[in-house]
């Protein structure tokens, strides 16, 4: 009677495992995750180089990984599991608290801290230095800052962070931003700041360049929901977020250029309702070099911004005033290859970044 109880076993255990198998083999491959807004590994090339590497190996191992029928099931179970079943504090370093997710970053790498002062320092020296533009700089903190140490969970130490920044970048004004913020001004599921909860840095950093403050805006809300690329790594049901967008008549008769596609676009560009990110909207997400025409000021006044992604949404909150305000990001185009879209003279130039970009600036070329 055990035999056959063995038998009965594997043979369940082999249609099981054969079923899956045939499902995926019959189930047309994905291009990418909505969820993790990536793409998904395609079946690799296979030759007799990719064999003699393993490269094509572990590719197939990701392969399998990424088209795995109901991945995204079998994802949020694990994720229940482990929150909900064993009350672990996280998931694949993702964690949940005061209704926030984020992500552990536990330690500071001193070296990249140091380096990111250093690839800001060349950028001053060869563009900025010898001419009579005003340099300033501002760090912003990430959630972390906020979640991290409060429920339990480990965290660097960001006062070194900041006063090592500090140290190294005597020579601009830095303008201080984290005593205005608070867990609440960023999105649930997200990385990034709301931000129509941002105006009070705005107008500190409008403050320190000696532009003036006030200035009125019209609160949108976007229809679309809004799932932050922690929604996705979490793989819980979470609450999804709005997105909200400041404008006037202003900032609407403004037009961006954009380097990358050589389009003109809008300060909010809508098309990007479209895409995996809804963030984008703000300056159509993530471009090496942007500028903002305003037509609205005729003092020929110029603004330049190096920035990550925080800072897409953060310059249209800074445009009043400018008849000018360009954008760079040095995730995206060499420092050596500035100097071929724009030349410095006289402009307000602000660094700005987060704190994440900081302890990671071998993103930054």
């Amino acid at each position: 009677m055990k035999k056959v109880k063995y038998i009965a076993l594997v043979l369940v255990f082999s249609l099981i495992i054969g079923g899956i198998s045939l499902w995926g083999i019959a189930l047309e491959d994905g291009e990418v995750s909505a969820w993790e807004r990536r793409k998904l590994q395609q079946f690799p090339q296979l030759s007799a180089s990719t064999l003699s590497s393993g490269e094509f190996m572990r590719d197939f191992e990701t392969y399998l990984s990424d088209q795995f029928p109901l991945r995204d099931m079998f994802r949020r179970l694990k994720a229940i599991i482990h929150f909900d079943i064993f009350m672990q504090k996280d998931n694949s370093g993702v964690y949940i608290a005061q209704g926030h997710a984020s992500k552990i970053d536990a330690k500071l790498n001193t070296e990249l801290v140091d380096g990111f002062s250093q690839k800001l320092t060349a950028i001053y020296k060869k563009y900025i230095e010898n001419t009579d533009c005003k340099a300033y700089y501002s760090i912003i903190p990430d959630k972390n800052y906020f979640l991290s140490e409060t429920n339990g969970y480990p965290v660097f130490d960001y006062g070194e962070l900041f006063s090592s920044v500090e140290s190294k970048l005597s020579y601009m004004t830095g303008i201080e931003i984290a005593d205005l913020l608070s867990i609440s001004d960023y999105y649930t599921t997200d990385t990034h700041w709301r931000q129509e909860r941002i105006l009070p840095v705005a107008e500190r950093i409008r403050s320190a360049m000696g532009m003036e403050i006030g200035t009125e805006y019209e609160t949108i809300t976007v229809a679309e929901p809004f799932k932050g690329v922690y929604y996705g790594q979490s793989a819980l049901p979470l609450p999804s977020d709005e997105i909200k967008y400041l404008t006037n008549e202003e900032i609407e008769g403004c037009t961006v250029y954009n380097a990358e596609t050589k389009k003109t676009t809008r300060v909010y560009d809508m098309e990007k309702l479209e895409s995996m990110d809804l963030y984008d909207i703000f300056l159509s997400g993530a471009v090496a070099f942007t500028q903002i025409t305003n037509p609205s000021a005729e003092n020929g006044k110029e603004l330049v911004v190096f920035r990550d992604s925080f800072g897409s949404s953060l310059a249209p909150l800074l445009i009043s005033g400018y008849s000018k305000v360009t954008l760079i990001d040095t995730r995206y185009i060499m420092p050596e290859l500035i100097g071929e879209y724009i030349t410095f003279s006289d402009q307000d130039v602000l660094f700005i970044y987060s704190t994440m970009l900081v302890n990671s600036s071998n993103a930054l070329k």
